[in-house]
């Protein structure tokens, strides 16, 4: 009888699934799962979940006092919502949470420390040890050397926004637990340099990225373990099979269900350690030079910071809206067309793949008719009631 396609790649790769939605996580049933602001967004928006976002809201107002502003609340419920939405992950998985650093202190070293200790400080006092969280941070040399001091208190990390070599060099010196490396915005980034439509899964820029990446770590005999991410096919999986970990949107991970035919191991230790690479020793400049020296990497991981900062402003503005709301006042706040503006950079009323620079998994989702775009009523339809237009 033919098997399935997730079923053979379990075999050879932990498979992860990419989403805050609890019930997909139980339907999926993966060993690790990771989540972040967009995905909290869209969970948070789900009516199963409502409960959790406004008994959050709440407490957190609570403890914070009569005096506190609206602003600091629901920064405080951010870094509370991201740990609670991993608390119910964890009770599921068998694995490892990641959960993400405010995207704002990329280039802060040591308020990404800070955050990072405050965010296992939360899961440590609900019970979770240190060693089921990973703490996911923008690969950019601020953020490695965090990452770096944080890996030596045990707390583990996952650096994500990573595209090039330097960055992963420098990720696996610094003794990382985990790198994210993003296959399909790399695919993005050279299907719009080079106008083509489409790639060969083998010939594919992002697959051919991670390649490397996994292969100068085995050679080389680096304990940093490999997630390659942010997939557009099932062809950029199936030529990853054999990394240590993938990151797999419900969508994909459905396809692969359904699919059925043989799936090759493409990665191994075995054919890595005859790979011809040249070992590279990272400081500072020379990290500094390869990253100016690769276009893609030095916008892919700017623009990442910026989505994913994007992706905060929207939460904190939903959650705002929440708030007002929890207290009973009147508002005249429009959250979902607030929300819709801080994506639609051109104002044409649409927001474009290359506009939301967020989770893909998530682009997905809203993306109803799959036509690359997210217009006012999908995202409104996408992410739920409270989503809505509301006047009160």
């Amino acid at each position: 009888m033919a098997r399935n396609l997730l079923e053979q790649l379990r075999e050879m790769t932990t498979v992860v699934a990419d989403t805050g939605d609890i019930q997909a996580i139980e339907t999926i049933k993966p060993q690790d799962a990771t989540t972040n602001p967009s995905l909290i967004t869209a969970a948070a928006q789900m009516p199963q979940y409502q409960s959790i976002v406004d008994e959050t809201l709440k407490q957190v107002k609570q403890e914070a006092g009569a005096t506190a502003d609206k602003a600091t609340i629901v920064q405080q419920a951010i870094d509370r919502l991201a740990v609670s939405f991993g608390l119910q992950i964890l009770e599921i998985i068998p694995g490892r949470v990641s959960t993400e650093v405010d995207a704002r202190l990329s280039y802060d070293t040591e308020g990404t420390i800070a955050k990072a200790r405050y965010l296992i400080s939360e899961y440590e006092a609900a019970g979770v040890s240190r060693n089921r969280v990973l703490i996911k941070i923008a690969s950019t040399w601020e953020g490695i050397c965090a990452a770096e001091v944080l890996e030596k208190e045990g707390i583990h990390c996952n650096l994500t926004l990573l595209f090039g070599l330097h960055q992963a060099i420098a990720c696996a010196e610094a003794g990382v637990t985990l790198i994210s490396p993003f296959v399909g915005r790399i695919l993005d980034w050279y299907k719009k340099e080079t106008g083509r439509e489409s790639y060969p899964p083998a010939e594919d820029p992002g697959v051919l990225s991670v390649t490397k990446i996994y292969n100068y770590y085995k050679k080389f005999g680096y304990k940093t373990e490999v997630m390659g991410a942010s997939f557009r096919n099932l062809g950029e999986i199936t030529e990853l099979a054999g990394s240590d970990l993938l990151t797999i949107s419900p969508k994909l991970l459905n396809e692969l269900q359904s699919t059925t035919g043989d799936l090759p191991c493409k990665l191994s230790p075995e054919t890595a350690a005859t790979t011809e690479i040249e070992q590279i020793s990272m400081d500072k400049a020379t990290f500094d030079s390869m990253h100016q020296a690769d276009l893609m990497a030095s916008q892919k991981l700017e623009e990442g910071i910026n989505g994913f900062s994007k992706a905060l402003v929207a939460l904190e503005k939903l959650l705002t809206e929440r708030l007002i709301r929890l207290e009973g006042e009147a508002t005249l706040n429009h959250a979902a067309r607030d929300v819709f503006l801080v994506y639609d950079l051109d104002g044409d009323g649409f927001i474009t793949r290359e506009e939301w620079a967020g989770t893909d998994a998530v682009f997905e989702a809203l993306d109803m008719n799959g036509d690359g775009q997210i217009t006012p009523e999908e995202m409104a339809a996408g992410l739920g009631a409270a989503f809505r237009l509301v006047e009160v």
